[in-house]
């Protein structure tokens, strides 16, 4: 599941810069290469899609982040009886086992 939103999410981030990269900061952008002045509603459709496709490739970046965050397993505070078995284990170094170095 990861895989696959990860891979969402690079797709997106690939779509996204050339999305903006159509985008002219005036205002003109792609949508005035191919409107002439007797369709000024074709300019006007194609700045709303493009404007709507950002805002939908940031928001599909946005919520496969935080699912995949969420999908994450979560890290559980050892319980005193787990501390216990684990001090337990590791037992200190017996008296024919000296830590002193030869």
């Amino acid at each position: 599941m990861n895989t696959i939103l990860s891979l969402i999410i690079i797709v997106a981030a690939i779509l996204l810069t050339l999305v903006i990269f159509i985008q002219n900061p005036k205002g003109g952008g792609l949508s005035s290469d191919f409107g002439s002045p007797s369709q000024l509603g074709g300019v006007k459709k194609t700045n709303e899609f493009i404007d709507k496709l950002t805002w939908s490739l940031a928001g599909i970046i946005v919520a496969s982040s935080i699912i995949i965050t969420m999908l994450q397993p979560s890290m559980k505070k050892p319980s005193e009886k787990q501390q216990q078995k684990k001090e337990s284990k590791q037992a200190p170094a017996g008296p024919n086992q000296s830590n002193k170095p030869n």
